[in-house]
């Protein structure tokens, strides 16, 4: 998310993620069904979507603020013919918020944007070059209050595939796709808790994901985890 005014790492500067403890896996808890996971499935279920309950509203706030700015972010789900992708992007590491962190695109709402769609549409263009032509918007999410003070509308979006990534340098330093089965399978879902003196005490989700591609891993947690566990809770219905 663009313009994102503080984060756990801005209060406390040593704070990294994958260190914190980790509490459990849900090796308990069934991965979505492959042939869910499919194009028309996916289409189907988003936009008739059964009874559901999100397991996750938002996160406590890090510091006191009066009304949450509205926001919006993009949850791309990518049409590959051979298995659909959800598509992210790694904050550049100078920012103020939330830097180097994983992200859907999205930012806060412009007083020019018609809708919370219009407004995830217009960021994933400016961040990562996505053509809204190419995005059908399926569903709406439960919005997530993230602790900085936003109210986020996460808005997910089948993507025809075949376009090239334009990936706005000074906000995004990578883009990446990860198999929605990956993600929809809670056997990658970790459960970890912060404790440091105090200053927090809470427990979030994560889902590392080893790119082979680059070979390289990121570590997709916060509020990008929490949504994607909304996801799952979805599809899993």
């Amino acid at each position: 998310m663009s313009a994102s005014p503080g984060s756990l790492a801005n209060l406390i500067p040593d704070f990294d993620p994958r260190r914190s403890p980790l509490v459990r896996r849900d090796h308990d808890l069934p991965a979505v069904a492959a042939e869910r996971l499919l194009v028309q499935a996916l289409r189907e279920r988003l936009t008739n979507p059964p009874a559901w309950t999100p397991e996750f509203s938002g996160d406590p706030p890090w510091r006191a603020f009066a009304v949450p700015r509205p926001a919006a972010v993009l949850v791309p789900i990518v049409a590959h013919p051979g298995g659909a992708t959800i598509l992210l992007t790694e904050r550049s590491a100078h920012l103020r918020g939330h830097a180097g962190q994983v992200a859907f695109p999205g930012g806060g709402c412009d007083p020019e944007d018609f809708d919370a769609v219009d407004t995830a549409l217009r960021e994933a263009r400016e961040e990562v070059g996505l053509p809204r032509e190419r995005v059908e918007i399926v569903a709406r999410l439960p919005d997530y209050l993230t602790g900085s003070g936003y109210r986020v509308t996460p808005v997910v979006g089948i993507v025809e595939p075949g376009f090239e990534l334009q990936l706005d340098s000074f906000e995004v330093a990578e883009a990446f796709e990860v198999p929605i089965g990956y993600l929809m399978d809670p056997r990658h879902h970790e459960q970890r808790r912060i404790v440091l003196q105090g200053v927090v005490d809470r427990s979030f989700y994560s889902m590392p994901w080893h790119d082979p591609r680059r070979d390289r891993d990121f570590f997709i947690w916060g509020a990008t985890a929490a949504m994607l566990r909304n996801l799952y809770r979805l599809l899993s219905a």
